[in-house]
């Protein structure tokens, strides 16, 4: 474009005149990540006059008015994570969950907004804006949407890699309403730091006893797996590499550290590949600002089952909330309860088990609900859904040890989880396990 300036320029309004473009019907996409605040007061403001008008949030992490009741005439609301926000509208089913296949949801899309909502850096010199610390497919959304509305935040930081958008690939921009979200104050999404027990200090040491000079690896946002980053527990590992959905706290300080350095990865060696960075504090973000190691990719490719199992010795390390004598491992739901959501899990499971020396590891408490329940369970809850399937399973981590179950049979595989289950829940998982396992 030979004058993108006056172009900016020209197509720069109010929050109020970009939502008007919406109407009644349409199906409006937030992206993942920060949501465009100024936009979405604006379209909150005008609900009374709108019907029937579908809002897709893939990581709902601030209130806008409409998970309460009484929009439900105004504002039909899909989620694709389960977060505090709307924790007790999906309870109440006054919402629905969008079933995310990563690989096919973050590629060529079935379903295209009628008006996506994203945020954006102000353009370089060049006239190219940047998404800031989280990509995931919003190059892709704002491509496929018949309508792009961008809030311009100059807070942003930018990313080697894909991480950018030329501004006339938008159709309006905004001026920014921050959030009031202080850098490092949470994760991305939107949870705020807690202080480490025994419990998730036991864990991260019995995970990096399986982690290895040079492996890269993934970890998940669930709150016990990212301990592993944060505990200080791979301080003697050397040369690790990282190729992730998400960066969750901890992750930039071993890249400071010079612990991650990506010298031994297969693809996309010395750089840190994520669709998203987060969680780190103001310094965090200022060393990430601009650092040519750092490289942002969409989630299509980074998520990619294929794109994982390329690196050699790739480790995913992910959260879940359940784990049957199968080892069939549940992360999103217990029973018909939905809490969070897939994520890319699956993907990083499977491309983890076709890596040339990876490993799959999954972390969980031996307990939940106060220590009342076992989360090493007979057999799955009715209506739970599993997140991969026990012939993917490999290491199950708990505070009380490491179940390897490869290469192991089904009655094998019982008597090794159960030796990780608290020690009070034992004697009645053998007991099940014999009537279900044994003559």
């Amino acid at each position: 474009m030979a004058d993108w300036k006056e172009y900016y320029r020209s197509r720069t309004v109010s929050p109020e005149q970009a939502v008007a473009v919406i109407k009644s019907g349409d199906r409006v996409a937030f992206t993942t990540g920060n949501e465009p605040t100024a936009l979405a007061l604006a379209l909150l403001a005008r609900a009374p006059e709108l019907r029937g008008v579908t809002l897709f949030l893939p990581t709902p992490s601030r209130d806008f008015g409409w998970y309460e009741p009484g929009f439900e005439e105004n504002f039909t609301v899909e989620v694709g994570y389960i977060l505090p926000v709307v924790r007790e509208m999906v309870a109440q089913r006054r919402c629905d969950y969008n079933v995310q296949t990563m690989r096919v949801e973050y590629g060529p899309f079935d379903r295209p907004a009628d008006v996506v909502m994203v945020e954006l850096s102000p353009p370089d010199e060049h006239g190219f804006c940047s998404f800031g610390a989280s990509l995931w497919n919003k190059k892709q959304e704002v491509r496929s949407a018949k309508v792009a509305l961008a809030e311009v935040n100059d807070k942003l930081i930018r990313t080697a890699g894909e991480n950018f958008i030329h501004v006339s690939e938008i159709d309006q921009f905004v001026p920014h309403v921050s959030s009031g979200r202080a850098p490092g104050a949470t994760d991305l999404l939107g949870r705020k730091a807690a202080e480490p027990g025994l419990m998730e200090k036991t864990i991260a040491k019995h995970v990096a006893a399986l982690i290895r000079d040079g492996d890269t690896l993934q970890i998940g946002v669930g709150s016990t797996s990212e301990w592993v980053a944060r505990l200080g527990v791979l301080e003697a590992k050397n040369d690790l590499g990282w190729h992730s959905e998400t960066t969750p706290r901890g992750v930039i300080g071993l890249v400071r550290q010079g612990i991650i350095t990506g010298a031994r990865k297969t693809k996309h060696a010395g750089k840190v590949v994520a669709t998203a960075i987060g969680g780190g504090s103001a310094d965090d973000m200022a060393f990430v600002d601009s650092n040519a190691m750092f490289e942002l990719h969409p989630a299509e490719y980074v998520i990619d089952s294929r794109t994982i199992a390329g690196h050699d010795n790739m480790v995913a390390i992910n959260s879940a909330v359940a784990v049957d004598l199968t080892g069939q491992i549940a992360a999103e739901s217990l029973g018909h309860t939905m809490l969070s959501g897939s994520g890319g899990h699956l993907s990083f499971a499977i491309g983890a088990n076709l890596s040339k020396g990876g490993r799959y590891i999954v972390v969980m408490p031996s307990t939940a609900q106060g220590g009342k329940r076992s989360r090493i369970v007979p057999a799955h809850e009715t209506g739970t859904v599993v997140t991969v399937s026990r012939t993917l399973a490999q290491y199950v981590v708990t505070e009380h040890g490491v179940s390897d179950l490869r290469g192991k049979t089904q009655r094998q595989r019982a008597e090794a989880l159960i030796e990780v289950a608290h020690p009070e829940f034992r004697v009645e998982l053998r007991a099940k396990a014999r009537k279900l396992y044994w003559p």
